[in-house]
């Protein structure tokens, strides 16, 4: 299968048939007929059934509509973004953001990124709270901003690109009491030790309902930098409750991981300047969209 083959095939629908569909696309309708036998043979069904001297879309060729237009609305962008970085030589893209939204998505868009611009550089900056990377893009610091909040980010003066939400998930040294990817409630967490961050996160405010609870649930140690809480989880100090953007790296690293029922989530956006931002930046801002579209349609994140 190749785009051109999914070309045609949306041109035979649009144009309700063979002789109009080779007409549009200047092509000569025997090689239009070839095209489309090769693509039902590569797939294993008929997409158009033969009506007299016509053709009618069959249930199979329905099903491939939607999905054949978003591939070539996905290359078409990847083109239009490759057109703006045409005679672009190496430079760099700055990308402000938050720990737990540095974690993921920005390692699979940056892998992504790379991938198809390998000339240029993303250069992250660090951020501890929305407002901070707000400031750093408001000022000019960075092009772009990654963030995560309690509620949907509407900073004034920016555009604004919603990108995924994250539940939150508990993080657990292997061989306790928490299974991994075993559903828990709060209140099954009586007793355990958890590890947390400052007051005035979201993730801190969670801890902080369940230690409420009266269940013998206590916090036993406040780290300031997120990327010290997976070691300390590790050698067994405690637990932590952290976005599920940690969940791959916590098992890789050994750890359990637990979806919590109920549970907030953070809502992860990334931020720009309207109309200021270089071709590198406009390509790794197109590359977030075509991200956050395919998170939306696979119903939320990978917990």
């Amino acid at each position: 299968m190749d785009a051109r083959q999914l070309e045609y095939f949306l041109a035979i629908v649009d144009h309700g048939g063979f002789s109009k569909a080779a007409a549009a696309l200047h092509v000569a309708q025997p090689s239009l007929s070839q095209a489309m036998a090769n693509l039902e043979a590569d797939l294993g069904v008929a997409l158009f059934h033969r009506v007299g001297r016509g053709v009618v879309l069959s249930e199979a060729g329905a099903e491939l509509l939607e999905p054949s237009r978003r591939v070539l609305r996905d290359l078409a962008a990847v083109r239009d973004t490759a057109a703006a970085l045409t005679g672009l030589h190496g430079g760099t893209v700055e990308v402000a953001t938050m720990p737990s939204p540095g974690i993921e998505p920005l390692t699979t868009l940056i892998q992504r990124f790379a991938e198809l611009y390998p000339s240029v550089t993303v250069s992250t900056r660090a951020a501890f709270t929305p407002d901070e990377v707000v400031s750093l893009v408001r000022s000019g610091a960075c092009e772009l901003g990654l963030l995560g909040s309690a509620a949907p980010a509407h900073p004034s003066g920016l555009d604004v690109l919603h990108v995924e939400d994250q539940p939150f998930v508990v993080v657990a040294a292997p061989g306790g009491t928490i299974e991994d990817g075993v559903t828990i409630r709060p209140e099954d967490l009586a007793g355990q030790k958890l590890i947390a961050s400052r007051p005035g996160s979201l993730m801190r405010s969670i801890v902080d309902d369940i230690t409420a609870g009266g269940t013998g649930t206590e916090i036993v140690a406040v780290v300031d930098h997120r990327t010290s809480i997976l070691p300390l989880v590790l050698t067994g100090v405690g637990a932590a409750v952290l976005p599920s953007s940690w969940t791959r790296l916590a098992r890789r690293c050994g750890a359990v991981v637990a979806p919590i029922e109920p549970t907030a989530h953070l809502h992860v956006a990334m931020v720009g300047l309207p109309a200021h931002l270089t071709p590198a930046a406009h390509a790794f801002l197109a590359l977030t969209r075509s991200f956050a579209q395919r998170r939306a349609r696979s119903d939320g994140p990978e917990g």
